[in-house]
């Protein structure tokens, strides 16, 4: 198979860094919470609702301290009264005020339950839209993309990032509704039981505000560091896992551990710190709210001896300012959820901004009676813009041909695929299918042409019949079971427990590379598509197999365009045309028999070869 890929920054594979983000610059935090702001707007009636029940449930929780003080100054006068010998405690009073207080319990209870499950529902929809976002962006995502990120990073948007996401977004939004209201609710109260009080009381808020702002300054950049190192951390792992095969055999064991070890280092250092400066806010916090009480206590012993205020307020008020400085503490605890909703946002939405393939052009040319010519018109093309791999290729392949594209690594063999296939664009030049321009269809219906057997096969965990039907949904199962005659498959899979009906299960450990190759082969072959396109198809069988499948793809070919790509020659003899490419060029074209007599690049790498074969 030819190498010619996008080369990944940071590389790829069992020992690839993955993209690491330096994580240093801080991000756009007031610019991704209005996106998640402009994104929640569809949820608006039901956060009216949530808001509703929300602000109910606190202003229920509000009124109780201070129903709560007028029992404990009933309690403090009947004792007084008693005392003096001028009366008794009102017991059926008391009871009347404690009997009103739990049903406002009891409604705050209620009203917070109905919130709690309107905000779950909001929260679980907005991570369930998300995911389908990305499911959907996913498919409309240049190949480049995917070949210059690892596996672990791009899945690492649509789990852990969409799950910090939700989960923030359902504590953070009713939190800051609840504390904000009960600031201001007690705030309220506090002021109808003693002015002077309240003063005291507020002067713990400037500090509370500056704790906050500094804390938050410093622990932004760390939330955003540990999301992005959390998907660098999974991008290695599932690199690691996968190949772990290559690395015992090329015996990396600590040099993998070593770069996985850097990783999760500054994943433990970002992790560490965000988690440090959240955890700090509540001890301060704490502190400062208990310097609060102090000089209210203060005030109020004072006010209570002059009598310009009852016992059960005092009480009340002591009530109210730990109802106030709870919801700053709060609040401080919510900006640092704010934080975390912000960081996983960010990364989301710059997924689902990412520049996207045009799926669709304006009056688009339709594939029915494609015959199946194709032109590659002074081709050119490079990954990079500024580095040209390939140009001016030139070729004219007509409907029915097989054509061989042979060449050594590096040549641009498999890149010419790509381009047919439009995984890329081209940067000069044209390819066209019966005259009309790649660039004039729409990308899925063009693809339907197409069918594509490689050297890195693909099966789902299904049975071995819905993998072959894959490439055709509607196939009968009659049909199916002629397919994998067709590629040699049958005999095998009926010796296999269960035969067409058996799981292979999620590595597919259960059959071998040869068979796995065999059953992509069989889907091709079912698919019926008007160009086939193989790379090194049969690379992974042994040299029997490998006779039968060429003999049924020859068989198959048989008034179909087809393109193959093979480091074996000798398997490409009969081809109607060879197209030798070096450093991106075609450098000769031909026959076997042709390029043979011509004894040029093609004849020396056909000789060497069968003299390795012969060697061998």
């Amino acid at each position: 198979m030819s190498n010619e890929k996008f080369q990944r920054p940071g590389g790829h594979g069992p020992m690839g860094n993955g993209r690491m983000g330096n994580g240093e610059k801080a991000k756009d935090f007031k610019g991704t919470v209005k996106k998640l702001i402009r994104h929640l707007e569809q949820y608006k009636f039901r956060f009216g609702l949530m808001l509703i029940f929300a602000i109910a449930s606190t202003v229920f929780t509000i009124i109780g301290p201070k129903i709560l003080g007028n029992a404990t100054t009933e309690i403090f006068s009947g004792l007084v009264e008693k005392i003096n010998g001028t009366g008794g405690i009102d017991f059926g009073k008391i009871g009347t005020i404690l009997l009103t207080l739990l049903c406002l319990y009891i409604m705050s209870a209620l009203f917070s339950f109905v919130q709690g499950w309107i905000m779950t529902g909001i929260s679980n929809d907005v991570t369930y839209n998300l995911r389908k976002d990305i499911s959907h962006k996913i498919h409309k995502l240049p190949m480049k993309y995917f070949e210059s990120r690892t596996t672990g990073e791009i899945l690492s948007r649509v789990t852990n990032d969409i799950d910090t996401l939700g989960q923030s977004l359902n504590q953070s939004v009713t939190q800051l509704i609840t504390s904000v209201t009960t600031l201001i609710g007690v705030l309220v109260m506090m002021l109808r039981i003693n002015v002077l009080m309240t003063v005291f009381a507020l002067l713990i808020l400037p500090v509370s505000m500056l704790i906050i702002s500094r804390t938050m300054k410093f622990s932004q950049k760390f939330f955003r560091q540990q999301q992005e190192y959390l998907g660098n951390v999974n991008g290695q792992v599932e690199e690691i896992y996968s190949g772990h095969n290559i690395v015992k055999v090329f015996n990396k064991e600590e040099a993998v551990n070593e770069v996985f070890q850097k990783t999760n280092d500054k994943l433990y250092e970002s992790a560490w710190k965000s988690q440090f400066f959240s955890g700090i806010m509540m001890p301060i916090m704490q502190f400062v709210g208990n310097l609060g009480y102090v000089m209210v206590a203060l005030v109020g012993s004072w006010l209570a001896i002059k009598g310009s205020i009852e016992v059960g307020e005092i009480q009340s008020f002591f009530q109210y300012i730990r109802n106030f400085t709870q919801p700053i503490q709060q609040i401080a605890q919510v900006s640092n959820m704010l934080q975390m909703t912000a960081a996983a946002s960010e990364r989301v939405f710059e997924f689902l901004e990412e520049e996207e393939e045009e799926q669709t052009v304006e009056n688009p040319v339709s594939i029915e009676g494609l015959k199946g010519n194709v032109t590659f018109d002074h081709v050119s093309f490079g990954y990079n813009p500024d580095k040209i791999t390939i140009s001016e290729f030139s070729a004219e392949v007509k409907e029915g041909q097989k054509i061989a594209i042979v060449g050594p690594t590096g040549a641009g063999k498999t890149t010419m695929i790509k381009l047919l296939m439009r995984f890329y664009d081209v940067n000069g030049g044209s390819i066209k299918v019966d005259g009309h321009d790649l660039r004039t269809f729409n990308r899925n219906e063009l693809r339907e042409i197409f069918g594509m057997v490689l050297q890195d096969t693909w099966l789902f965990n299904g049975t071995i019949m819905d993998n072959i039907r894959y490439g055709r949904l509607d196939a009968t199962d009659e049909e199916v079971i002629e397919a994998a005659k067709a590629a040699h498959a049958h005999s095998f899979i009926k010796t296999l427990p269960g035969g067409y009906q058996m799981v292979l299960n999620e590595e597919t450990s259960n059959i071998s590379q040869g068979q796995k190759q065999l059953l992509t082969i069989a889907r091709a072959i079912l698919a019926n598509h008007k160009i086939l396109i193989l790379d090194e198809a049969t690379s992974s069988v042994d040299t029997r197999t490998e006779l039968q499948i060429q003999k049924a793809m020859d068989h198959l070919m048989q008034g179909r365009t087809s393109f193959v790509i093979a480091h074996r020659l000798s398997t490409i003899r009969n081809a109607n045309m060879i197209l030798v490419m070096k450093e991106g060029n075609i450098i000769e074209h031909g026959t076997h028999e042709e390029l043979m007599e011509k004894g040029g690049f093609y004849a020396d790498l056909y000789n060497s070869q069968f003299a390795q074969d012969l060697s061998a």
